[in-house]
């Protein structure tokens, strides 16, 4: 039976701190972890392929003879995928790769007088790993999130990671995935092992070049490889488990907002589902849909443990202001808004990794064919960090190019900075180019 937790904020004073402190979360697990993962990196580190493939066959039971997945086998996974997926993935590429496109920067150049010009260049990360996650479901969907935006910003290598199954094959449809978006260098390792071999690189058994960045969403396990491994390689986020929070008032459909919090919640016994709203009518109904619902769904006790876990609530404010206020105060992963005049409200959520509109944009749009990403920042980041897009394999680089009378206007000014600061050398540098 389905008990969700009752938070009530009415006659509440919705301060930062006081929505930091009640707001329900899940637990913090990688600080626990992070020792054991620690050591197994630096083995990966320093075994390579042989460690690589140890791990595997104790957290996997999969002894490999090889970890990258031969090209046939990519070959054979399409051949072999169900035409009714196939053509679902096909239109969930396109839409994707519709907005990659857009999100792709122009170079700028500046010119500040003349002969003095600063380009701010948009350069591709060159190589990337892509993580996608095997486990209690298959994501051929994070596939796509991963490669449609690294292939629109120009990465030339990317290399694919997804766990084993017991033929010591990736999922086919993660295979048939990365074979219809062109991506033909794949490895069969998954968990903390993966991201290690990933940054660090293989050159004795196997050849695999380090990357520069990981991208994609793993386990705890893989969060806090991510997380260590950051001082040697780049990443997209250290993600925790999945979250939605549903604002909606009395004129929502409570068979859509359960409907909507069952969908985060099948996915990880930590998924946080949280309800906000001004209506005590509707927090009853849509219990009363949870407890109509989650019985027939296929993964109802995944589901129950979730909806139960201190992660989720109903969340009773006093106005839709005040409900706005919680759901910038949580910056969710996923942002659903069902309420009267939906978008003046959605304009202003602030804090929302993705913001759904409306009955008709459920988070699970998102996650397929909608075009966005579902790539996205959980446990309050969205409040400063954003979902994984074109603007995730790019790096920043400026060009400064001056002429003799250029840098002669500014002269001045750069030696009375240097001597400020107390680093004449600096100014010299720049004098010693107008002695005689």
């Amino acid at each position: 039976m389905v008990r969700v937790n009752i938070l009530d904020f009415r006659g509440e004073r919705l301060t930062k701190r006081f929505l930091k402190q009640r707001l329900p979360r899940a637990a913090e697990t990688h600080a626990d972890i992070e020792r054991r993962v620690a050591e197994l990196l630096s083995q990966v580190q320093s075994g390579g392929t042989r460690a690589v493939k140890e791990f595997t066959a104790r957290f996997d039971s999969v002894d490999l003879e090889s970890l990258r997945v031969p090209v046939s086998e990519l070959k054979r996974a399409e051949a072999e995928l169900d035409p009714a997926i196939k053509s679902a993935l096909v239109e969930s590429i396109s839409r994707a790769r519709q907005v990659a496109h857009d999100q792709r920067p122009d170079d700028v150049r500046t010119e500040l007088s003349s002969g003095a010009q600063v380009t701010t260049r948009h350069l591709p990360i060159e190589r990337v790993g892509l993580y996608v996650p095997g486990g209690l479901a298959v994501y051929p969907s994070t596939v796509v999130m991963n490669v449609v935006p690294a292939q629109a910003a120009g990465s030339a290598s990317l290399a694919i990671a997804s766990p084993p199954q017991s033929n010591g094959l990736p999922h086919p449809t993660v295979l048939a995935t990365a074979h219809i978006l062109g991506v033909d260098e794949v490895w069969a390792m998954g968990g903390a092992q993966a991201i290690g071999a990933l940054a660090y690189g293989l050159d004795d058994d196997e050849d695999l070049a380090p990357v520069d960045l990981i991208t994609g969403p793993g386990n705890a396990y893989v969060a806090a490889a991510k997380s260590l491994m950051r001082t040697q390689v780049g990443i997209d986020a250290v993600a925790g488990p999945t979250e939605i929070i549903i604002l909606a008032d009395s004129t929502a459909d409570p068979a859509f907002v359960a409907a909507d919090l069952i969908s985060q919640a099948e996915h990880d016994e930590l998924a946080a589902s949280v309800l906000v709203t001004d209506s005590t009518e509707l927090s009853e109904r849509v219990q009363a849909e949870l407890l109509a619902q989650v019985p027939a769904a296929v993964h109802h006790e995944r589901i129950d443990t979730a909806l139960s876990g201190q992660q989720s609530a109903i969340v009773l404010v006093d106005d839709l202001a005040s409900g706005i206020d919680v759901v910038n105060g949580y910056a969710g992963e996923h942002v659903e808004v069902h309420t009267a005049d939906a978008h003046a409200v959605a304009a202003r959520i602030t804090n929302g990794g993705a913001v759904f509109v409306g009955d008709w944009a459920p988070v699970s749009l998102g996650d397929y064919c909608a075009g966005s990403n579902h790539v996205l920042p959980t446990m309050g980041t969205a409040a400063h960090g954003s979902g994984l897009g074109v603007h995730s394999f790019i790096k920043v680089s400026q060009v400064i190019d001056y002429d003799r009378s250029a840098l002669a206007e500014v002269a001045d000014h750069i030696e009375v900075l240097a001597d400020s600061e107390q680093l004449p050398a600096h100014g010299r540098a720049v004098s010693i180019r107008f002695e005689e």
